[in-house]
């Protein structure tokens, strides 16, 4: 997969840009705050339809326009296509792929994949659960649209599970709760059985991107050929647990959860929400035995942040036969040199589209595309 050109008009502080991007890395420098990041977060919109920095799309409009629109080509394995998508202020955004509209967001995920990381991204490892489910379900939608419809069905069937635990009275609890309960632990139980699975497979992935940034020297990153096959060589393992109903089929899964929704019943109405369920399940990332949430250092939680991105990027290709675009937003100044080498050899990997952000590079790659904006302009030199 790969982009080719990307054009947006009144989009943050773009008034009409048209950009070009190549095979391979393709690295975005400037100072701050004039527009680096936009065009990373126009791509990202595209592939899963919402903004990574915002979930109001009227900040997305340049102030004082009354719409914006992004237009992406690309191409991949089953051909050319074009993304557009038109936003307006006080009304729901317009999506079109290859100029036929669609009516819902689902019908987006997986036309064009991505993996997105930025400093902020951190708040997967440092922050509370709710960072790491939306890192689960945003990649396994990504890959699955029945996902996608799935969550979208779950979260409306806990919506009116909890308008009842609000506002019921003794009867219709009684007589109600069940039957939102076993709609509930259906739909729950195959969403927690997707994300164990996903992290099941992510396990192993990450463990080798982990020992791939965790090398001592770039020496020793040359004499692995930047390919680790083990973690022997760094001073501790990561791992990935999923946190949340047990269960190995959607069968067994499902009953643990009708039995926790019932157990809690008295709860869940003295307090008017459901308090368990994959809304509030969790992962825990740990190196070695330390849980790197609570007790990580800040260059161990970016490790293992960026670690959990490059390892996505392997699970996408290895699902699909396909790298998704990689896109990296001012990550090289949150790295000490080494680190900074690593990832460059990984953005360049062959097949990777990289659109990269940075104010400057201390590195030089082998081979890249250059590009600098500067007020909202776009110059490819």
């Amino acid at each position: 997969m790969r982009v080719t050109r990307l054009s947006v008009a009144n989009f943050r502080n773009y008034r009409r840009q048209d950009v070009q991007f190549q095979e391979g890395l393709n690295v975005i420098s400037g100072a701050n705050a004039q527009g680096k990041t936009n065009l990373l977060e126009a791509v990202y919109l595209c592939c899963v339809g919402r903004s990574a920095r915002t979930p109001r799309d009227k900040e997305l409009i340049m102030w004082g326009a009354e719409s914006s629109k992004v237009t992406l080509r690309f191409e991949k394995r089953g051909g050319d296509g074009q993304i557009e998508i038109y936003l307006a202020p006080n009304s729901n955004k317009r999506l079109l792929i290859n100029g036929i509209p669609i009516s819902r967001i689902g019908e987006l995920m997986g036309e064009l994949r991505c993996v997105f990381f930025s400093p902020d991204e951190l708040s997967i490892v440092k922050d509370g659960p709710s960072d790491r489910r939306r890192f689960l379900d945003i990649s396994i939608s990504q890959l699955s649209r029945p996902y996608f419809y799935l969550l979208g069905r779950y979260n409306k069937i806990l919506s009116q599970r909890n308008k009842l635990l609000k506002g019921g009275d003794s009867r219709s609890l009684t007589d109600t709760l069940p039957v939102w309960d076993a709609q509930l632990a259906e739909h729950g139980a195959k969403i927690i059985y997707h994300r164990r699975k996903f992290i099941e497979k992510l396990s192993p992935l990450l463990k080798k991107e982990y020992a791939y940034l965790t090398f001592e020297t770039i020496e020793e990153l040359k004499a692995a050929d930047g390919s680790p096959t083990n973690t022997a060589d760094t001073k501790e393992e990561i791992s990935i647990v999923y946190d949340g109903i047990d269960g190995e089929t959607p069968e067994e899964i499902r009953a643990e959860f009708l039995k926790e929704l019932e157990d809690k019943r008295n709860r869940d109405i003295k307090n008017g929400f459901t308090g368990a369920g994959p809304h509030k399940d969790d992962f825990c990332l740990k190196a070695g035995s330390m849980d790197l949430t609570a007790f990580g250092s800040q260059g161990q939680q970016r490790t293992a942040a960026l670690s959990l991105k490059l390892a996505e990027l392997e699970m996408f290709a290895a699902a699909t036969d396909e790298y998704p675009i990689l896109l990296l937003d001012d990550v090289m100044s949150e790295l000490d040199l080494s680190r900074q080498a690593r990832l460059l050899k990984k953005a360049s990997t062959r097949g990777v589209q990289t659109l990269l952000t940075c104010t400057h590079l201390e590195l030089t790659p082998e081979k890249f595309a250059a590009f600098t904006v500067e007020n909202g302009k776009i110059i490819e030199y």
